[in-house]
């Protein structure tokens, strides 16, 4: 590792309070306002909607920490990538990031797409019938828009940080202190109406995961730390934290002012509440906000996923390389790989919804947090001498925690939405014969 640590090394001047702030930038995202009608379509009830985002928060601290170890003792470019492919070899890498190329990111553009269709909708009491056009509409704009180069997604992404954060703290500060008719029971937990607690709860802790998408991206700081050692694990347990104390608030928020029957299945219960706490006027303008907030996260999984299969291409490790390899001349951006990117987005819109596209991206990809977390064991067994500038406290702790929460919810969707589990993992599987068919072609040209 000595070679690519030099190879890869990255200036160490982060210290705290900028770590804690990339850890909430990097994961706070357009779930937390539409995630709340899946939620409470499989929990049943308030007091279980709260609950499984209170253990959402929890497993993803000890998985954030557990991921944390691996970045500090694999700092190289790549992430999670590179961790993969170090810890089990070339094929399990190239299976993540094919279903990265295939599911992660044109699910998370499609999923949000649709979001952003229905809200525009919503706000401008559009037909149904528009929401496929503009949702296609967004995708390929945003796709036109990145062909300009990094520096113009990166600034889409400054100003939809501060669209994001500015509902959610409006909403979180008057609604926590707005009184309301509707009293939110939080006790006795249970699931409501729907026979089966064990199973509520697994559905509700998957819909949950898409609100903390990008917290496999927070171990990534090791490298970038002036004391990774202390700073880090403190950085990513107070943002997680926070962020979970967030995502409770504002589920509190939507569940006080809207009559619990009522955000079931509900994509419009954010805009809604809004207008119940801000009246019509106020209620409008921070769903404009919200808008922005959605359109800065499409445009982030838009400006990021090109960069996997340029990779594979680049390195020469899927078929057709110099297609998805080639950059434009002028803004170098891997245009191609954004091609087929938004090709596969679009064919997802026509055939789902935001909560199926999001909970088979969020299935899909924490059977790989879960190679993830056993590769830190097998680290500590096989490399004991690998230098580890950050090492978990309490191990195995933190990755037993991880393990089970995210065995339970890999599990729970098993059992509970086969249909869609099957579906993910045949569509990750076909990376096999893709990877093989490029293999065998590459041996037989030398």
């Amino acid at each position: 590792m000595n070679d690519e640590t030099d190879k890869f090394s990255l200036k160490r001047d982060l210290g705290f309070f900028p770590a804690l702030s990339t850890v909430m930038g990097l994961v706070i995202g357009g779930g937390v306002f539409f995630k709340i009608s899946s939620v409470t379509t499989a929990t049943g009830s308030s007091s279980l909607t709260i609950l499984v985002w209170l253990l959402a928060g929890f497993i993803t601290i000890n998985a954030g920490l557990t991921v944390a170890e691996l970045a500090s003792a694999l700092p190289v470019a790549g992430g999670i990538y590179k961790y993969i492919e170090y810890i089990y070899g070339k094929v399990p890498a190239f299976l993540l990031a094919w279903a990265q190329s295939v599911i992660y990111y044109p699910a998370g553009i499609s999923a949000l797409s649709i979001i952003f269709a229905t809200q525009v909708m919503n706000l401008l009491n559009l037909p149904s019938t528009w929401q496929i056009p503009i949702a296609i509409t967004l995708a390929i704009f945003l796709y036109l828009v990145n062909l300009l180069g990094a520096k113009v997604g990166g600034s889409i992404q400054s100003i939809s940080l501060i669209a994001k954060l500015v509902p959610i703290a409006l909403i979180i500060v008057v609604g926590l202190f707005t009184p309301s008719t509707h009293a939110v029971s939080l006790f006795p937990i249970n699931s409501g109406t729907h026979a089966n607690f064990w199973s509520s709860l697994g559905g509700g802790l998957l819909a949950t995961m898409f609100a903390f998408d990008g917290w496999m991206n927070v171990g990534n700081l090791a490298g970038e730390m002036k004391r990774p050692e202390k700073d880090l694990s403190k950085s990513i347990i107070v943002g997680l934290f926070l962020i979970t104390l967030i995502y409770v608030s504002i589920s509190f928020v939507f569940i006080k002012f809207l009559p619990f029957h009522l955000i079931p299945g509900n994509q419009n219960a954010a805009s809604e509440a809004a207008i119940r706490i801000f009246g019509d006027i106020g209620g409008k303008i921070v769903t404009i906000g919200i808008l922005i907030s959605v359109f800065g996260s499409v445009n982030g999984y838009t400006m990021t996923g090109p960069r996997v299969s340029y990779v594979l291409g680049t390195d020469d490790e899927i078929i057709f390389p110099k297609f998805f390899g080639k950059l434009t001349k002028n803004s170098r951006v891997p245009a191609n790989a954004g091609l087929i990117q938004t090709i596969i987005a679009i064919a997802m819109i026509f055939m789902g919804s935001f909560d199926y596209l999001t909970d088979m991206l969020v299935f899909v990809m924490w059977i790989f947090s879960m190679m993830m977390f056993i590769g830190v064991f097998i680290l500590r067994r096989n490399e004991p001498e690998l230098e580890r500038p950050y090492k978990i406290n309490f191990y195995p702790i933190p990755p037993l925690i991880a393990l089970a929460g995210g065995g339970y919810i890999i599990i729970s969707t098993l059992l509970r939405q086969p249909g869609l589990a099957f579906m993910g993992i045949g569509i990750t599987l076909l990376g096999l014969p893709v990877y093989y068919i490029h293999y065998f072609n590459k041996k037989r040209s030398l």
